[in-house]
């Protein structure tokens, strides 16, 4: 898929839309020079929608928009466990994934897709309030209540709304590449990258100091990426025992405290093979995998691919 590519991105508004869960798309993917996205907000039919919190929605288009995009947001909306949406909405948005288009719930939007069938036998999550109604009305959903987003390919969830950015700047780096969800992220004033695999929330209180003690170690360890990083190292820098900074890492992030340095190396490797013309074996250096070899191994246990096909499919002119 060309990175610069135009894709039209479409938010279904449903009666009780949550306003949070309707504004994350709309503003991430909004279209502005540096982002290919048209969006359109639809609803059942055009006109007034009864959003949720004292909230009302003026949509211009209706279901149709559904067979114009390339993704459908579905935004959460109150009391998804009473009643499905609209035969004529579930319609739609099966004839829009048949088509090819991808699916993306927000909070309790996954109701609304566990609605099409499309999420039967598949990983969902929604907001961690509703995850057992979902599990109960939709018995056939594998539904995950410890996890921000899933990505099953062409049907996506998320947990709660802020979880919506999670999964928006997730689709972006997809789409765009690392620098363009970066950037979007640095706008929307967000944490660049946050593991899908985290859980909605740590089940224990968090002391306070010890959380802002730990993001200031991950920002500086962001900075030395091309020194060695070890897990006594960062847990030095943190102030805090090896074993207690691994276990507390994993309920912050998602990630072993090495599996994070790698990934965070991985993505400054993407970020430099976007915006540079620096050689893979340089690009190594600069990230702290010491070769090209390394390199190249690592992109491809976590991405799939290799550096060189990845240059080619988001770096401009390329």
């Amino acid at each position: 898929m060309s990175a610069s590519r135009l894709r039209r991105v479409a938010v279904l508004v449903l009666e009780g839309a949550k306003p949070l869960d309707v504004g994350i798309p709309a503003q991430v993917f909004t279209t502005r020079g540096s982002m290919p996205y048209e969006v359109r907000l639809c609803g059942a039919a055009p006109g007034l929608v009864t959003g949720g919190d004292g909230l009302s929605y003026h949509v211009a288009h209706g279901l149709d928009t559904l067979a114009w995009a390339d993704i459908v947001f579905i935004p959460g909306f109150r009391l998804p466990d009473r009643e499905d949406p609209p035969r004529a909405v579930v319609d739609a948005l099966i004839a829009a994934h048949d088509r090819g288009a991808r699916l993306a719930a927000i909070s309790t939007g996954a109701f609304a897709l566990a609605a099409t069938g499309l999420l039967d036998g598949r990983r969902a999550t929604t907001h961690w309030h509703y995850t057992r109604s979902l599990m109960a009305k939709h018995p056939l959903v594998q539904v995950d209540e410890n996890v921000l987003f899933v990505d099953e390919g062409s049907v996506l969830t998320s947990a709660g709304a802020a979880s919506g950015i999670d999964l928006c700047l997730h689709i972006l780096r997809g789409d765009l590449g690392v620098a363009a969800s970066n950037h979007a992220a640095r706008r929307l004033v967000a944490a660049p990258y946050r593991s899908g695999g985290q859980a909605q929330y740590v089940p224990r209180s968090v002391p306070e100091p010890l959380g802002e003690r730990f993001a200031d170690t991950r920002e500086w360890a962001l900075h030395r990426l091309d020194e060695p990083l070890t897990l006594d190292i960062l847990a030095r820098q943190a102030a805090v025992s090896p074993r207690t900074f691994s276990r507390r890492f994993v309920e912050e992030t998602g990630y072993t405290p090495m599996q994070w340095v790698m990934r965070a190396r991985i993505d400054m490797a993407r970020e430099l093979l976007e915006r540079s013309q620096r050689a893979v074996e340089q690009i190594a250096t600069d990230v702290g995998l010491g070769t090209g070899a390394n390199l190249r191994l690592h992109f491809q246990r976590i991405l799939g691919t290799t550096p060189s096909e990845y240059r080619r499919t988001f770096a401009p002119g390329e």
